[in-house]
């Protein structure tokens, strides 16, 4: 959430971010109109209670009793006044953090403006490759190879559910364990999350889980919801901390599972396992200070460029426009992957650098100097999302005969083993 003063005083430069982004449904100056009513409102309740508290000192006095039966009923109405402005007072801020919420985030200046189609590629790293054969799509080669089985979810959980199976399952923990010795090289500290968080971090992260269009999956009769990303628990994890400045940067790795509704995907892109309910994710978190965040968002993009780029599949880096960055980020990344089966590139990673606008609500600071208190950046990425990283070997790797060779780097947490066969190397079930 950004700082309600701030608003206030930079109101035309937070009017035109909204329009840049293409928020239909915030208004700044709503917001600071129901703040001023507020201030105000508060400041009548300071001058009703300061004049209740005189009343009160006044009464232990000597008094005649007509000043005492005077001052008897002024505090009588003194107490219905005050609880009637501070009903006021609450429902005021109600108001108030329900519509500063549809504010977002300000934007690094350096982001294009435009939607979802608008970012700037900032590189092309690995050439897509040229088949002499027709290539497979990787649902037809995962089902080939044994690999997925959504038919058999789909009978045990519903749609966009899936098994994996055989190598598929080895490719699962192969990336995973990958990804996590990448980043504990890279001084992240290991996390494995959980996979339900309270409804209040999930909005103060800046999710929303509640409504027509929310993405979340919530526990009925309780104020728990699935996660959909390590983000919201990682980000939770130092709620109402107050942290010294040689802590900063904290470098954080959490895995988790990842549930989403995925209310709405539909078209051939959706198919298979690009968008699906659950999956598993290596997510890198860190927390800043306002100097270096801007540092540290670098730092989690070119990570996820090493990762990818020693996987030997092809993508390019974009700079994601204005009009598609969630409300939290202040600027974003996407590493896409090139997908034959697309003819095209298909998102595999992004990393966000959200300024204070999560800790402001999360009330996570650090000490800067003997007297000073300020709030700290948060910053998110992906290392590796599990499904989509498939999706990228299996239609990359591919080979005429049906096989899939195993990505070099993966093959020390597959045993070795470098290529995926229709015939299985240990005893089907």
């Amino acid at each position: 959430m950004l700082d309600i003063k701030f608003i206030r005083d930079n109101i035309d430069a937070v009017r035109e971010n909204i329009a840049a982004r293409g928020i239909k449904n915030a208004d700044p100056v709503h917001v600071v109109d129901l703040y001023q009513r507020r201030v105000s409102f508060l400041q009548a309740l300071e001058n009703l209670r300061a004049e209740r508290n005189e009343t009160a000192q006044k009464m232990k006095g000597k008094l005649e009793q007509e000043d005492r039966a005077r001052l008897i009923d002024r505090g009588r109405v003194l107490k219905e006044e005050i609880a009637g402005l501070e009903g006021k007072v609450e429902e005021l801020a109600t108001e108030l953090e329900i519509a500063a919420r549809t504010i977002p985030n300000m934007t690094h200046p350096s982001v294009p403006a435009g939607g979802e189609d608008e970012g700037t590629v900032l590189a092309h790293i690995g050439e897509p490759r040229q088949f002499t054969f027709e290539p497979k799509d990787h649902l037809e080669l995962g089902t080939e190879l044994d690999l997925i089985d959504f038919e058999s979810a789909t009978t045990v959980s519903g749609a966009k559910f899936y098994y994996l199976l055989n190598e598929g399952a080895l490719l699962e923990f192969a990336l995973i364990n990958y990804a996590v010795s990448k980043l504990l090289a890279r001084g992240f500290t290991p996390y494995l999350t959980p996979d339900l968080a309270r409804t209040d971090i999930l909005e103060k992260i800046g999710f929303n889980p509640r409504g027509a269009e929310t993405q979340v999956y919530n526990v009925a009769e309780s104020d728990l919801c699935l996660v959909g990303t390590a983000e919201i628990t990682l980000g939770g994890l130092l709620h109402d901390r107050i942290l010294r400045k040689e802590e900063l940067p904290i470098r954080l790795a959490g895995f988790s599972h990842c549930f989403r509704t995925e209310a709405g995907s539909a078209g051939q892109f959706a198919r298979g396992l690009y968008r699906v309910h659950q999956f598993s994710k290596v997510e890198m978190f860190a927390f800043a200070t306002p100097e270096t965040s801007d540092a540290m968002h670098e730092e989690m993009r070119d990570i996820e460029i090493e990762i990818f780029t020693e996987l030997g599949i092809p993508f390019r880096v974009v700079d994601i426009a204005a009009g598609d960055l969630g409300a939290p980020a202040y600027r974003k990344f996407d590493l896409e992957a090139w997908m034959p089966s697309r003819g095209g590139y298909g998102e595999v990673t992004s990393t966000s650098n959200c300024t204070d606008f999560q800790s402001r609500r999360l009330h996570i600071r650090y000490r800067d100097g003997e007297n000073s208190i300020r709030l700290v950046h948060t910053l998110n990425g992906t290392a590796v999302a599990v499904p989509r990283a498939i999706i990228a070997i299996l239609e990359n790797y591919q080979q005429e005969d049906g096989s899939v060779i195993i990505p070099e780097v993966l093959r020390p947490f597959m045993g070795g083993q470098q290529v995926i066969r229709k015939e299985k190397p240990w005893t089907r079930v």
